[in-house]
């Protein structure tokens, strides 16, 4: 798939780090951070995939959440379980938490 200056917006398995173009069209679909009921701007979050690149993840349009860094670590943590809905991320623990 094509920006409207020929920019590729889904390059699959060839690169691991989201394009500058691929970011900013995110932003653009986004508005910020993905996860519900955080307002961080796109500028300041990270781009995640939904399905992690080592774990065969396509850095696609498609695949692509804009986290903000805490949100980001969040998505990454075992003790959360990670709900994507159509462009919004829920957060659920699924561990206690340690006392």
């Amino acid at each position: 798939m094509l920006g409207g200056a020929s920019q590729p917006l889904d390059v699959g398995r060839t690169r691991r780090y989201f394009t500058k173009t691929q970011r900013l069209a995110l932003a653009r679909l986004q508005g910020g951070c993905t996860a519900d009921g955080c307002d961080w701007p796109p500028s300041m979050c990270h781009a995640h995939h939904r399905t992690p690149w080592h774990a065969g993840g396509k850095t696609d349009l498609d695949q692509g959440y804009l986290l903000c860094p805490r949100h980001h670590a969040r998505a990454h943590d075992p003790a959360y379980e990670t709900t994507y809905h159509h462009h919004r991320i829920t957060f659920a623990r699924t561990r206690p938490m340690r006392t």
